[in-house]
């Protein structure tokens, strides 16, 4: 039988066939897309012709298509329908594709050609994303080694190799670590504090694993609601510590591959001439420098501490005067009391809500905002292949009717499937031949499965991830362009989260929720009432959580700023970099660096700053519509044609400009979180 990954799909818009692909496909299929890509490398070198921007640059762009699709498909269900075949094959694979990234980016005589159509550039007569294809290029080469002496080519090759094994044993460790836990509660006065829906998820939870009582995870959906309402403390604090020790010592432990991989970033930058792997990063991104980054970092926690400060103090009052006799709140009671406090002030909480945001209900929300603002349609796809039977696929249209993607959606935690919320896609938008190429785009979460009597409800929180992943997902959607290295997300990492970070604040317009926010069981229409303690509760803990967010940027570029290891473990050394920040006591035993996906397995290494500087430029374009209307299709407009069409085209800083007339400012952050002194 034909490998699937290796032929045209005759599924509508080339989609994956999912439905036949099996473990087994893969290698066979990526030793087939490397060779043809290393034959298409072999004939840029070898072709007769002087170099050019077409029969180099672009040709260069456009190669490695079959690889492209086999890696798009593999890499997205590791993430979100993994196994151990799945886990065997990327270990074989990772190498792989290491040393033909290698044979690609230190081959000299195509940089040789490169860079000759790089000298001549001023002379050629480019557009503006041509030159930007070949300036990309051109950087690409410089940056991963290409101008190093030949000696020292096999060294850099072999730390990249080790590096990216280590990136998904990271990956893998922490999948493994988190899905060992289990707390199994088998008496029901254990359970005190915990809302039905809670419970109920437990049991269904159990009853998948084939025991009695009620089984609760380290899956957010699990967890949250446990460390909220549970009012034993002691299965608070049980539950927080496998949360929050992931791959952190013991049988599944991470801590001396972070200082392996940080090692090597720092062997390949010095390798490189630059500082640190931060100098080597940023110098890709709006922030362009370490010391610029720092300096936000730092001016906005020296703002936010004191206020997060006064919140714990604010909640340590509650809960003392509500029973709680302990010197200090430790991090496993603050949730707990915050939420008590919470109620009490805003009248407020998950299980008031959650019956009003039926999953449903919501995504024909997400999708009617999309059309309200941007004109465009999702509609049910049953034809398409999924890799899972929760995924569901939608064909997504232009106001005109023109196919603009395919979109997969899918939904809840599983075993197989890592933790958090992405977008990915499985192809991108490009133009090949003249043909235009549509995107496949997907976004994953680990929302509550519905059970047996209760649909799929999300919590506010939930609600706003959604939009947050959905906003991404326009990002690709809406991509119009010719080159796949220029269009949708690929964009600086500091500004790609404009766009998702950017539709969260509909989450809070009353104008909005009121368009869909119902009880599921009796059809009623979320309250005026309970909207406005919403909004009123929206910047509840904005310190607290500002600088939650802060402290990993603040670890990132602490770890990415070495240029050489520190001379403790790691996690010491996040202790002794963390402790001025520090809001809640230090729990022994716990580290947020051994399972940080983001910066040692993900793309976001002296890149997590990036959701803060992001939020800077969101707060300021939401102004704007704000100011004009939040459903203002002239705005959105805008929006989309500077913006979500116009990938990595052109700098971002002129991009935004392009938008808002002017460059974003910080004030607009301080006001939307209410972190301003009267």
């Amino acid at each position: 039988m034909e490998n699937p990954l290796l032929t045209e799909s005759p599924c509508r818009w080339g989609a994956p066939r999912f439905d036949i692909i099996k473990a087994d496909d893969y290698l066979p299929a990526f030793e087939a897309g490397i060779a043809e890509a290393r034959s298409e490398i072999d004939a840029i070198v070898s072709n007769p012709e002087p170099p050019d921007f077409r029969n180099t640059v672009e040709a260069l762009e456009y190669s490695g298509r079959t690889l492209d699709r086999v890696s798009s498909i593999f890499f997205n269900l590791i993430e979100a329908e993994s196994d151990e075949s799945l886990q065997a094959v990327a270990e074989k694979v990772s190498p792989m594709l290491t040393g033909y990234s290698m044979y690609v980016s230190l081959n000299v005589p195509l940089f040789n050609r490169v860079k000759a159509v790089y000298d001549m550039r001023d002379s050629l007569g480019l557009e503006k994303d041509q030159m930007r294809l070949l300036e990309n290029t051109y950087r690409s080469f410089a940056r991963n080694g290409a101008a190093l002496p030949e000696k020292d080519k096999a060294v850099y090759s072999k730390y990249a190799e080790e590096l990216s094994l280590l990136s998904l044993s990271f990956g893998n460790n922490v999948l493994r670590s988190s899905n060992a836990y289990r707390l199994h509660i088998t008496d029901p006065s254990d359970l005190d504090g915990l809302p039905d829906y809670a419970v109920e998820a437990g049991r269904s939870a159990a009853i998948s694993e084939g025991v009695d009582g009620w089984m609760f995870t380290l899956d957010y959906p699990s967890y949250a609601p446990f460390m909220k309402y549970s009012r034993k403390r002691e299965l608070r604090r049980q539950m927080y510590m496998a949360y929050n020790s992931k791959a952190t010592g013991g049988d599944i432990d991470n801590t001396g591959i972070v200082l392996k991989i940080a090692d090597l970033r720092i062997r390949m930058s010095s390798m490189l001439g630059y500082r640190d792997h931060a100098c080597y990063v940023l110098e890709e991104n709006m922030a362009k420098t370490p010391g610029r980054v720092e300096d936000f970092l730092s001016s906005l926690m020296s703002v936010s501490l004191p206020y997060a400060r006064e919140e714990i103090s604010r909640i340590y009052g509650y809960a003392a005067g509500h029973g709680f006799s302990d010197a200090a709140l430790m991090p496993w009671d603050f949730l707990f009391w915050a939420e008590r406090y919470k109620e009490a002030e805003f009248s407020l909480n998950d299980e008031l809500l959650k019956p009003y945001f039926r999953l449903e209900d919501c995504i024909e929300a997400v999708f009617g905002l999309a059309e309200r603002l941007y004109g465009i349609r999702f509609t049910m796809a049953d034809d398409i292949p999924v890799y899972h039977k929760d995924v569901k696929v939608y064909d997504v249209t232009d106001a005109d009717g023109r196919h603009l993607a395919v979109f997969y959606a899918d939904f809840f935690p599983r075993e197989g499937k890592r933790g958090g919320a992405w977008m990915t896609e499985f192809r991108g938008q490009c133009m090949r031949g003249g043909v235009e190429e549509r995107p496949l785009v997907s976004i994953v979460t680990n929302f509550t499965k519905p059970t047996e009597s209760t649909p799929s409800l999300l919590t506010h929180d939930e609600l706003t991830t959604f939009l947050h992943e959905f906003g991404h997902a326009l990002h690709g959607i809406m991509a119009e362009g010719r080159y796949p290295s220029l269009t949708g997300t690929s964009v600086a990492r500091d500004f790609v989260e404009l766009p998702s970070q950017i539709m969260e604040n509909w989450a809070y317009e009353p104008q909005y929720l009121k368009t869909f926010a119902k009880d599921y069981r009796t059809g009623e229409p979320i309250p005026e009432e309970l909207v406005s303690r919403i909004v009123d509760a929206r910047n509840f803990l904005a310190g607290y959580h500002q600088v939650r967010q802060l402290q990993f940027g603040i670890l990132d570029m602490a770890w990415h700023t070495l240029t050489s290891l520190p001379g403790t473990d790691a996690v010491e050394f996040e202790r002794k970099v963390l402790e001025p920040y520090r809001v809640m006591p230090y729990v022994p035993g716990t580290a947020i660096s051994p399972a940080f996906n983001h910066i040692f397995s993900g793309g976001y290494s002296a890149g997590y700053y990036s959701y803060k500087w992001a939020e800077v430029l969101e707060a300021d374009a939401f102004s704007l519509f704000k100011e004009k209307g939040i459903f203002d299709r002239d705005t959105a407009a805008s929006f989309r044609r500077n913006i979500l069409s116009r990938g990595g085209s052109e700098d971002p800083e002129v991009l935004y400009r392009n938008f808002r007339g002017r460059d974003p400012q910080v004030q607009a952050l301080m006001e939307k979180l209410g972190l301003v002194r009267n």
